[in-house]
């Protein structure tokens, strides 16, 4: 398991986070009438003759109660990706028939008896955007008009894609799961500072979620890795929050160092490339011979809307 796989089964083995995430963004399984004052945890035992020696498993397995009986449950499956994987929906099968056979065993159903309906969700929090099928109808090779699609499985998962869901819509939201996937999203460090105050807020308002704390302090110092910020030691929401509203004078201070050393322009265009890198990814050929061939007060004018601009065509903009 990945460190990032990690910290989110630490996250969701929380019933904060994983109702949280129902009621926001799943309304089809908060339409059927869901319990959550008795969510329970349901210990995985898959295993396939391949893996013997390891199980094959969802991450993390909850079950429901609803109101609609005491004898009925809707068992949520969260399985966490950090790459889009086009067999996701093979997969997900697989662990949903595994689940069933489980329940068949463990509560010794008999001939008659009824599953329990399972919700197939899937976080990711990779780049690009999501692309596998969510259906795996979309997966096998039948005409659309063929007789044989009666005999075919449907399974389809739940998707949440946290790079594509809108941070405007996700900042009016007050709850912990919506501060998670913001986290998740480029943020410049003026974002990032007021992120984890938000952060900082919450759990002042909230006590008792000491460990969703500890676990949100590692997301924000992996996000803070991404900017270039490397903590050797642990430290708290508090003291990241002082380092990030630092950086951009960092940064700057940087930029006019290497500017003296390599010769003002070259220095500049080097280290603005590396900030752009860092904080969007690879750049396009055309951009970077824009930026190499750039006067130096062009390239100080880019490097300061860098700092905090939320996207390449903001800070290249001419208009601006």
């Amino acid at each position: 398991m990945s460190e990032s796989d990690s910290l989110y089964h630490r996250l969701f083995s929380h019933p904060r986070m994983v109702e949280e995430i129902v009621r926001e963004f799943v309304p089809e399984a908060l339409a059927s009438g869901l319990d959550f004052s008795a969510l329970q945890r349901v210990n995985p035992k898959f295993h396939t003759a391949r893996r013997t020696a390891q199980q094959r498993e969802s991450d993390v397995i909850w079950r429901l109660p609803t109101h609609q009986g005491a004898d009925i449950y809707l068992y949520l499956l969260i399985e966490f990706q950090s790459e889009s994987d086009w067999w996701m929906a093979v997969r997900m099968q697989v662990y949903q028939g595994l689940l069933w056979q489980q329940i068949i065993n463990e509560q010794n159903l008999k001939s008659g008896a009824r599953l329990p309906p399972v919700l197939l969700l899937v976080l990711y929090n990779g780049e690009p955007r999501w692309s596998a099928p969510r259906d795996i109808s979309e997966m096998i090779a039948l005409a659309p008009d063929s007789p044989l699609w009666h005999w075919q499985p449907r399974v389809r998962y739940y998707l949440m894609d946290m790079g594509a869901l809108v941070g405007d819509d996700l900042a009016r939201r007050a709850s912990l799961v919506a501060l998670l996937f913001r986290l998740e999203q480029r943020q410049s460090p003026q974002q990032l500072e007021g992120l984890v105050g938000e952060l900082i807020g919450w759990f002042r308002q909230h006590e008792g979620f000491d460990e969703l704390k500890r676990v949100f302090s590692e997301l924000v110092r992996q996000a803070m890795l991404g900017l270039g910020m490397e903590l050797r030691v642990p430290y708290d929401l508090l003291e990241m929050k002082t380092m990030i509203s630092t950086l951009g004078e960092t940064w700057k201070r940087e930029w006019l160092a290497e500017g003296r050393a390599e010769g003002e322009a070259k220095g500049a265009a080097k280290l603005l490339v590396g900030l752009l890198v860092k904080r969007f990814g690879p750049l396009p050929s055309p951009l970077q011979t824009r930026i190499q061939t750039a006067d130096l007060q062009s390239l100080e004018s880019w490097f300061d809307r860098a700092i905090d601009a939320p996207d390449l065509s903001t800070i290249f903009d001419q208009s601006r």
